[in-house]
């Protein structure tokens, strides 16, 4: 892929995200959803969101990741339930996957 492919492919997405929001607002104002579909709504978004997340957690490429990525991530976990900042969640869960690593944890 050339550079320029990439940025086609990069704008022709960006592109479809912005066509896709747009249209959301716009059916938004006249279609009405019920209460029911709603909540389903925000629990299958909070459930793609989780799935993606422990994806990227758990595995390299096809290959299960070793320990010390999912620890890190549950510091981060922790840290983001206690409701540190962003910035200490992100801190705490990359050090600590980092010292693990140090160490000789996979």
């Amino acid at each position: 892929m050339t550079g320029w492919q990439f940025v086609g492919a990069v704008a022709l997405l960006a592109g479809g995200t912005y066509t896709i929001r747009l249209a959301g607002l716009l059916v938004r104002t006249r279609a009405q959803v019920s209460p029911a579909v709603e909540a389903i709504l925000e629990r299958a978004t909070i459930v793609l969101l989780v799935a993606v997340a422990l994806t990227g957690a758990l595995f390299t490429g096809d290959d299960v990741t070793g320990p010390a990525r999912p620890i890190g991530v549950a510091v981060g976990v922790a840290a983001a339930w206690f409701k540190a900042p962003l910035v200490v969640v992100i801190v705490a869960a990359a050090a600590t996957t980092a010292l693990l690593r140090v160490v000789g944890v996979p």
